[in-house]
């Protein structure tokens, strides 16, 4: 089982995640609520989508792709915010061919969200911060002041 590591917002402490792990992300020494993204091999997929209890939002990306490395600033971005709330999983179609296949991507960056397990809604190409923290609420029925 393969493992992220990701420091605390608070604390800076380096904390090891599992890829598959469910419930949410605690910083193990002050125990605040962890930004939630990783990347995740094709073998680790359909784990970390069944075993997540939080909405995960999939980036489907390449190395290569300028829009797609443009868009990963705002998903850490994302994820730090929508800490405790949110997870978001990176997958390298390059390297996981058949998830990019089942999922019917055609382009990339391709944004799929997920709540338990089914997918909810998709957005396909770059877009700012803004617009994809809006369309992740609107997606997901959240009402931010």
């Amino acid at each position: 089982m393969a493992a992220t590591v990701i420091s605390c917002p608070a604390c800076s402490v380096r904390n090891r995640v599992a890829n598959d792990a469910a419930g949410r992300p605690r910083c193990g020494a002050c125990h605040a609520d962890l930004p939630w993204l990783g990347e995740v091999a094709e073998s680790e997929f359909d784990r970390a989508l069944q075993n997540s209890t939080l909405p995960v939002l999939v980036d489907l990306w390449a190395p290569w792709c300028g829009p797609c490395r443009s868009v990963a600033p705002v998903l850490d971005r994302l994820a730090a915010d929508r800490a405790g709330t949110l997870r978001v999983v990176k997958v390298n179609v390059d390297l996981a061919p058949g998830v990019s296949a089942r999922l019917g991507v055609q382009g990339i960056p391709t944004m799929v969200l997920f709540d338990q397990g089914v997918e909810i809604d998709r957005q396909v190409g770059a877009a700012s911060g803004e617009a994809i923290a809006r369309w992740v609420d609107g997606a997901l029925g959240v009402r931010r002041a």
